[in-house]
This record gives structure tokens, sequence and C-alpha cells, in this order.
């Protein structure tokens, strides 16, 4: 069963499985899937204070800190018991795209050439997860919600913000990937 879990799953298994989580927190609470709100229950619990952001019933929202939490663990667990000693396998394609802009180490789940403690202090690097993690953070908050909640919770019950939202994102990561990236990487 343990080898059966830590090889790759094809997408007609876990797609169906986090698309079955919509109709599951519909049915079992009315809920409504999304992580980057969980930032702004963690602040509504921490911070005391008359921020009106932060004024709301946090209490209602403490399934998702929950779920939170079974991420973070399970990435944990993942992490430590069915790690893959195998090494990653990568498109040859891939490979040798990336060897032009000086990636070549994959011996990590994220390629160390670009994102590891030392790489922090470098002008790419630091545009990388300082300046990307900003970007996330200010895009799901403009948006009104993360990709997980708009993709998945906000199509599948038929909001027209959703399907701007997705759309954006696609858009945003399609420009990112094949425009903005390459500009970075030869930095």
């Amino acid at each position: 069963m343990l080898e059966i879990i830590k090889q790759p799953w094809p997408w007609y298994m876990a797609g169906p499985l986090i698309g079955l989580t919509v109709p599951a927190l519909l049915i079992l609470g009315n809920k409504s899937f999304g992580i980057s709100s969980s930032l702004r229950h963690v602040c509504a619990i921490c911070v005391p204070g008359d921020i009106p952001f932060f004024q709301y019933d946090w209490k209602k929202e403490l399934w998702n800190m929950f779920f939170v939490l079974g991420i973070f663990f399970g990435g944990v667990v993942a992490a430590t018991f069915l790690v893959n000693p195998e090494p990653m396998q990568l498109d040859p394609t891939l490979l040798k795209e990336l060897s032009v802009y000086g990636i070549t180490d994959f011996s990590s789940l994220v390629p160390i050439d670009l994102v590891s403690w030392d790489k922090l202090l470098t002008l790419r690097g630091f545009m990388m997860m300082v300046g990307g993690g900003f970007l996330v953070g200010f895009g799901a908050r403009y948006a009104g919600g993360c990709t997980s909640g708009h993709a998945i919770m906000g199509l599948s019950t038929l909001q027209w913000p959703s399907l701007v939202a997705t759309v954006s994102f696609m858009a945003g990561g399609f420009v990112m990937a094949n425009w903005i990236l390459p500009f970075i990487l030869t930095l």
C-alpha cells in the first residue's frame, strides 16, 4: 500500500479527488474551499485591535485552519516518510533549455540554482523569491482569493468573478513563463 502512495498519481486519479472536495465541502457544511483566506484568519486570531479588516467572527472559519494545518503536516509526513530516492525525471528538452540559464542542479524539488538561502542575496534570487512571493500575495488579495479558491471552488459554483480571476491567473502565468522568466534568468 505504501508503494502505491509513493508513486506519482495520474491526472485522472488526482484531478477527480481534488474536484470531489467541492461537493464534499458544500454538502458537509456549505463551506468554501480556498487557502489564501487562512492568513486573514490567523491575523484575526493573533492581532488584537481595531483594524476593521480583521473584525469578523473568525471562529466560524476555524475549520479552514485545521485544513491548512493538515496540508502542512501532510507535507511533513510526505517529505519525511514518502520520499522517492530516485532522481527526479525531467524532460531532456527542459534540462537543455534550463542549462542555458545556468540551472543544472536538480537534487531537490526546486532547482538549487534558483531557490536556496545563498541565492536569496543575489538580484535574480531576490526577484524570484521575495518579488514573486509579494506578487502572489498581492494577486491573491487583489483577486479576492487564490487560484485554488477561484479555479476549483469558484468555477464549479459558476461564479463570474472566479472565471475572470482564473483566466487572468492563466494569462499571467503564460506571460511570466514565456516572456518575463527568461529575462529574469539571464540576470
